[in-house]
């Protein structure tokens, strides 16, 4: 697929053309410089033809930050690495300026390094938001570029920019489609007529792949969770630093491990809200979106620092959403402590997460992560396993067996049967006489049971109870599997009779 990146100096607009390009707004725009750092990567469509977008940092000078110990880090010095090495691995470069400024220095000679990559090169020069401001243009014409490679816009008015994706359509290679129609276009009439076109069998795509596994990577800054996405993808995707909140917009990259797709999301370090201040606030609502979509979250924890408070409502965001769980610790090389005692602390802080998994790894050595890469694949399977309706009553039958259901206020409680209605996460009904009465323990209980008879690692379990009244989807289910069962001709099957004005469900057959 061909590659465009947009490269220029910070608060030049690049993210605002990046979402208009995207025809939505996927990289968080802001007056503060610098907002993007990372590259952010996103399949465009243009008028049918397809290419995938790359947003790259600001490319400005170098800029040092002063650490706790008194020593500097140049954190845009990385950027701008990274946006270079972005601009050559591109087939079309789109450097983009503020044209509301005279050309200076910097930009020239960003500018006449990327003509020398020899490759498709246009000069976006943006801010121009009226016909007079068109004027402007020709101070930018000492860039020593064609007339018809500059483009003057205004991104957020959305003036220009027509001429420009024109331009870049005309770059880009045609779909299958136009292929197809030029291919008929050279047919003589017969040849159309005597044309048979295939037959093309759609098959109903569900909501979520089962074969594309979305993992958050979620925690507080500085806890090396861009670290671990360049681990486990195997080459540098992430700007990282020892600055705390240089991950501002979600970072995406994709990759294949056998049939599987495994999308991973770095997201921005998440502080005390007391202490989210400017741009954070976006990062905090674009992580929030980001865990929505996803399936899988690695909590990444600091294990050479004590766990604090922050590290609990973090993991709390992530039993919010329901999400299969890793909870990552990071900087193991530089812990002291033993990892049984490591695993007792978590435990007994984050009983929520009870469910988690919990791997110790270095992204600085690689320790251990492909023991992580080996977890994710295990838990999203999990994630989508479903249960036989079968299997899933004689489990539920057993477990009332061991412990009886409560009887509140002299009510006598009575299950009828059990179904596995939804995966992500695996959710179960059971079908019973007075749902309401059903204490939240109980449930808890039939959880933990579930759990234990089945391999359900790293993934939430649900269980609602339904009321005999409530016939949905899932006793339609139920009562379907039962038809499917090979059974003998004298065998009754399982079905609801009213006595003394109550329901009663009997199964003749169940117990042998």
């Amino acid at each position: 697929m061909i590659k465009i990146a947009l490269i220029g100096q910070p608060n030049v607009g690049k993210s605002s053309l990046f979402n208009r390009l995207a025809r939505k707004k996927v990289a968080i725009v802001s007056d503060v410089s610098g907002t993007t750092r990372d590259i952010r990567r996103r399949e465009i469509d243009i008028s049918g033809r397809a290419a995938l977008m790359l947003d790259t940092g600001g490319i400005s000078k170098s800029k040092n930050e002063i650490m706790e110990d008194g020593s500097e880090f140049k954190i845009f010095t990385n950027v701008k690495r990274k946006a270079i090495e972005t601009a050559k691995e591109a087939d079309i470069i789109l450097y983009m300026v503020d044209g509301k400024n005279i050309p200076d220095e910097e930009d020239r000679n960003l500018f006449y390094e990327l003509q020398g990559l020899g490759k498709q090169l246009a000069l976006v020069v943006n801010k121009i938001d009226n016909d007079k401001e068109l004027e402007r243009l020709w101070d930018f014409y000492e860039f020593g570029i064609n007339e018809d490679q500059m483009f003057g816009v205004s991104v957020s008015h959305n003036r220009g920019t027509k001429r420009l994706f024109e331009w870049l359509y005309e770059k880009l290679p045609k779909s299958a489609q136009e292929l197809e129609d030029d291919a008929k276009s050279n047919m003589t009439q017969e040849e159309l007529d005597n044309l048979v076109e295939p037959t093309v069998e759609v098959e109903d795509k569900e909501d979520i792949d089962p074969n594309h596994i979305k993992v958050a990577i979620i925690g507080k800054p500085n806890v090396g969770k861009s670290s671990i996405l360049n681990a486990l993808i195997g080459e540098e995707r992430s700007v990282v630093s020892p600055i705390a909140g240089t991950t501002i917009d979600p970072v995406d990259e994709t990759y294949e491990i056998g049939d599987k797709k495994i999308t991973f999301i770095d997201t921005a370090g998440l502080r005390r809200r007391g202490k989210i201040q400017g741009i954070e606030k976006f990062a905090l609502m674009r992580t929030e979106d980001m865990l929505a979509q996803a399936n899988i979250a690695l909590v990444v924890l600091d294990a050479s620092q004590p766990l604090s408070d922050q590290d609990e409502k973090i993991s709390g965001l992530v039993d919010q959403f329901g999400l299969g769980t890793i909870i990552v610790l990071n900087k193991w090389d530089e812990n002291m402590d033993t990892y049984e005692k490591m695993v007792e602390e978590i435990r007994g802080r984050f009983k929520f997460l009870y469910y988690a998994s919990i791997v110790a790894v270095s992204a600085k050595t690689g320790r251990n992560i492909k023991k992580l890469e080996e977890k994710l694949l295990t838990i999203f399977e999990n994630y989508h396993r479903r249960i036989s309706t079968s299997d899933l009553n004689k489990t539920i039958e057993l477990a009332i067996r061991r412990h009886s259901l409560p009887s509140p206020n002299g009510n006598r409680l009575r299950i009828y049967f059990a179904t596995q209605f939804d995966t992500n996460p695996p959710t179960f009904a059971v079908i019973m006489n007075k749902p309401r009465l059903l204490h939240f323990s109980y449930k808890r209980y039939l959880i933990n049971f579930l759990r234990d008879s089945f391999d359900f690692e790293g993934v939430p379990l649900r269980v609602v109870a339904r009321g005999r009244g409530e016939r949905s989807a899932e006793q339609e289910q139920f009562e379907a599997t039962y038809q499917e069962f090979r059974l003998p001709s004298d065998y009754v099957l399982p079905h609801f009779i009213e006595e003394d004005g109550d329901f009663e469900y009997y199964d003749e057959g169940y117990d042998d």
